[in-house]
C-alpha cells in the first residue's frame, strides 16, 4: 500500500533535514514559492549529491549563502513544515527572492494568489479545453460543420463540459490547496452543478427579494422557508463560489475532525461539512455574488445613460475592470444585459468594448513569451496565447501567465482603456453576441447595412490600439526571477 502524499513530503523533508548535515548544522530555514532555503553552518557538511538523488527533489542551488532545496510549489509548505519539525530551529516563514521575509500583502493580493493557485494545476486542461471550443467555433463560423453534427456535439462535451463542471474540478484542487478532503471539496462542486438544481431557475418564480429595488432578485425554491437565490444559469462554469466554500469546509472539517470521536470521524465528518456548507454555499455565498452581479449591472446601465459622454465613460469602466470581472465570475452580468439589450432592440453598447481585452490580455502574454527563457513557461504560454488571441478564451492567459505575475495582468488592464475609450465613444454597437475572438468579428456588421462593417473597422482599429500598448507596457516592466529559470531547466 503507497504512502499518503502526506507521510512522503514529511519523509522528504525530514530527509533534507538529515542530509544537510543534520539540525546541528542549520542555522535557520526559511521557503519561497518552491524552495527550501537553509543557512547552514559548514555547507560541505551537506550531501549535495545525495540530495539531488532523491525522489522528491528538483534540484539544489548553493548561491548567495543560502543553501536552496528545490521541491515545487505544490508541496513546499508540507516539506518545510516537516524540516522545521526536525530541525528544531526556529522556522522564518516564506521569505522573497532576495531572502527577506514576505509582507502579508492586502486582501486582493491574497486573493489572486489562493485563486491562481488553485487553477494552476489545471492549466495544461483548461487551455486544452478552451482550443477545442475555439477550433469548433471557427469551423461553425466558416459552414464546415453545424452545431447539430454529430462531430461538433462530441468534441464540442469535451471543451465545453469542462467549463461547465469547472466547480468540481476546483473543488478537487481547492481542497487540496487548503487542506480539505479532495472528495469533499468533488462533492461540493457537484452540489453546485447538480441537473436538478441548475434547472430550477426554468421553473416558476416563488417570489422576489429586496422587490421594488434595482437588487430585486428572484428565487424560484426555499430551504426550511428561507429563499434560495441563483442566477439563471445555476453556477455552472463559476470559480468564486466553490473555492469560498470549500476553504470554508476546510476550517470546518479541521474542527470536526478535532472534536468528534475516533469512532464516527470516518463518517460524520464529511456528513457534517457537507450538510451545513451545502446550504451555506447556497443560501450565503452564492447569494452575495449574485447580489455584486446585479450591482455591475446596475453600474455598467446607470454609466451608459450620461448623456454625451456616457459611451466613452461605459467603454473607459468596463474595459478597465472587466478581466477582473472575468476571474470573479462578474462578467456575466454585462452579458446578460448585452443579450437582453440585442433581443429587445436589435443592438447592444454596452458589452461591444469588452473585444479589446481579449487582445489586450493575449499580447501581454505574447510580450512575456519573448522574452522569457522559462521553457516551461514558454510551453505554457504558447496554447495560452493561441487560445486568447485567436478564440477570445483568456482564462489560460489570466489564470496561467499573468495573474499568478501580476504585473502583467495590471498592464493588460491598463492599456485595455485606450480601445474602450474609442469603441465606446464612437458608439460602436454590437448586433450579434457571436462568441470570442475572431468569431465575434460578424457581430459588429450592421445587418440594416445603415453603417455597413464601419463598427467592425473601429473595434479593429481600438484592437490595434490596446494590444500594442499592451505588448509594449508588458515587454518593458517584464522580469523574471533567473535562479527560478535555471531551477525549471
Amino acid at each position: 500500500m503507497s504512502e499518503s502524499k502526506e507521510l512522503v513530503n514529511r519523509k522528504l523533508g525530514e530527509d533534507v533535514v538529515g542530509l544537510v548535515g543534520g539540525k546541528e548544522n542549520i542555522l535557520s530555514i526559511s521557503h519561497c514559492m518552491t524552495r527550501l532555503r537553509f543557512k547552514l553552518r559548514d555547507d560541505a557538511k551537506a550531501d549535495t549529491k545525495a540530495i539531488e538523488s532523491h525522489k522528491g527533489v528538483i534540484q539544489v542551488i548553493n548561491a548567495n549563502g543560502q543553501y536552496q532545496v528545490v521541491v515545487g510549489i505544490n508541496v513546499i509548505e508540507d516539506v518545510y513544515d516537516a524540516a522545521v519539525a526536525a530541525s528544531g530551529v526556529e522556522g522564518l516563514g516564506e521569505v522573497n527572492l532576495d531572502g527577506e521575509p514576505v509582507k502579508k500583502g492586502n486582501v486582493v493580493s491574497a486573493l489572486i494568489d489562493t485563486i491562481s493557485g488553485v487553477i494552476q494545476p489545471i492549466l495544461a486542461v483548461l487551455c486544452a479545453a478552451g482550443m477545442i471550443k475555439g477550433v469548433l467555433s471557427i469551423l461553425v463560423a466558416l459552414g464546415w460543420i453545424t452545431a447539430t453534427d454529430g462531430l461538433y456535439q462530441i468534441l464540442y462535451a469535451a471543451g465545453d463540459g469542462f467549463f461547465y463542471f469547472l466547480p468540481i474540478i476546483l473543488g478537487y484542487t481547492a481542497a487540496k490547496k487548503f487542506g480539505c478532503s479532495e472528495f469533499v471539496g468533488m462533492t461540493l462542486g457537484i452540489a453546485l452543478t447538480y441537473p436538478a438544481m441548475v434547472n430550477i431557475t426554468s421553473g416558476d418564480v416563488l417570489g422576489t427579494v429586496l422587490a421594488g429595488t434595482p437588487f430585486a432578485m428572484n428565487y424560484y425554491t426555499t430551504f426550511l422557508g428561507i429563499p434560495v437565490i441563483m442566477p439563471s444559469s445555476g453556477y455552472t462554469s463559476s470559480v468564486i463560489p466553490i473555492i469560498i466554500s470549500v476553504w470554508f469546509a476546510a476550517k470546518l472539517e479541521k474542527w470536526c475532525r478535532k472534536h468528534f470521536s475516533e469512532y464516527v470521524k470516518f463518517f460524520f465528518v464529511p456528513t457534517c461539512v457537507l450538510v451545513v456548507m451545502v446550504p451555506a454555499t447556497y443560501l450565503i455565498i452564492g447569494p452575495i455574488a449574485t447580489l455584486i452581479t446585479n450591482l455591475m449591472s446596475l453600474l455598467f446601465n446607470s454609466l451608459y445613460s450620461l448623456p454625451v459622454i456616457g459611451g466613452a465613460l461605459g467603454g473607459i469602466v468596463l474595459t478597465a475592470i472587466w478581466q477582473p470581472m472575468v476571474i470573479f465570475g462578474f462578467h456575466w452580468s454585462v452579458i446578460a444585459l448585452m443579450l437582453v439589450n440585442i433581443a429587445s432592440q436589435g443592438w447592444d453598447i454596452v458589452m461591444a468594448p469588452y473585444m479589446v481585452c481579449s487582445y489586450a490580455q493575449s499580447l501581454a502574454v505574447l510580450a512575456i513569451l519573448l522574452k522569457t527563457k522559462d521553457l516551461k513557461l514558454k510551453q505554457l504560454a504558447w496554447p495560452a496565447f493561441i487560445s486568447g488571441f485567436f478564440f477570445g478564451i483568456t482564462e489560460p492567459c489570466i489564470y496561467g501567465v499573468t495573474l499568478p505575475r501580476k504585473k502583467p495582468f495590471i498592464m493588460s488592464c491598463i492599456a485595455s482603456v485606450p480601445g474602450g475609450l474609442i469603441i465606446g465613444a464612437l458608439g460602436t454597437k454590437m448586433f450579434a453576441f457571436t462568441g470570442g475572438g475572431f468569431c465575434a468579428f460578424p457581430g459588429f456588421i450592421d445587418p440594416s447595412g445603415a453603417m455597413g462593417a464601419n463598427y467592425l473597422i473601429y473595434v479593429i482599429i481600438a484592437i490595434v490600439v490596446s494590444s500594442v500598448i499592451s505588448f509594449l507596457l508588458t515587454y518593458a516592466t517584464y522580469k523574471e526571477d533567473v535562479p527560478a529559470v535555471e531551477a525549471a531547466k
